[in-house]
């Protein structure tokens, strides 16, 4: 069964291919490199799903999401007014980022800076990270690592213990095309809309 380990494990792991269980701002989260493809697939088979949803990219801090997704003025804009915190941001893939992360290649990518301590610290030392909830599919999502643990045991290689975590999931705004929100969540749109100058489609 994995480790309760800290992030200089983490990253060993991380480095090597291997899946941990981080703790997030809403529950805990299976990552992975997304420039490893494999870790990626072991991601989806970790969960029993098919990869029929693109999994979301963490960072600790703009810049390397820069290497990622392409932050033009409005994602930059919506970014410093909201990050870290609970808004998603689909935007174009940057120059360069052609990883496979599940669902269909449409050249986009959902990025986001959480808003809680213990997963920007991981960030900070392991860049950004591939992250999905760390259940098994169709099962409730885990909110403490003993919970992670208990559904996903021998399956990871580390876990992260932050405590218990918990909360709305994210406001998904899509930047491709008309901005328009894909998912409600946690931040609402009429804040959203204020920074941007203009209704959402």
């Amino acid at each position: 069964m994995g480790t309760m380990s800290g992030p200089a494990d983490a990253v060993d792991a991380l480095d090597a291919g291997g899946v941990i269980v981080i703790p997030t701002d809403t529950v805990y989260g299976l990552a992975a490199r997304p420039t490893l493809p494999d870790a990626v697939k072991r991601i989806f088979e970790v969960k029993e799903r098919p990869d029929e949803r693109a999994l979301p990219v963490l960072g600790g801090s703009i810049d390397p999401l820069r290497e990622v997704a392409l932050l033009d003025e409005v994602a930059l804009r919506l970014a410093e007014r909201f990050w870290p915190g609970p808004l998603s941001l689909v935007l174009p893939r940057a120059a360069g980022f052609d990883h496979p992360l599940g669902g269909t290649d449409d050249g986009t990518v959902a990025v986001r800076i959480p808003a809680f301590d213990a997963t920007l610290d991981l960030l900070t030392h392991t860049g950004p990270l591939a992250v999905t909830s760390a259940n098994r599919s169709g099962a409730p999502p885990a909110v403490t690592v003993d919970e992670a643990r208990a559904a996903l045991g021998d399956a990871i290689d580390v876990f992260i213990d932050g405590g218990r975590v918990g909360g709305a999931p994210s406001t998904v705004v899509t930047l491709v095309g008309p901005p328009r929100v894909l998912r409600a969540g946690a931040l609402a749109a009429e804040a959203i809309e204020e920074v941007l100058g203009a209704p959402l489609a």
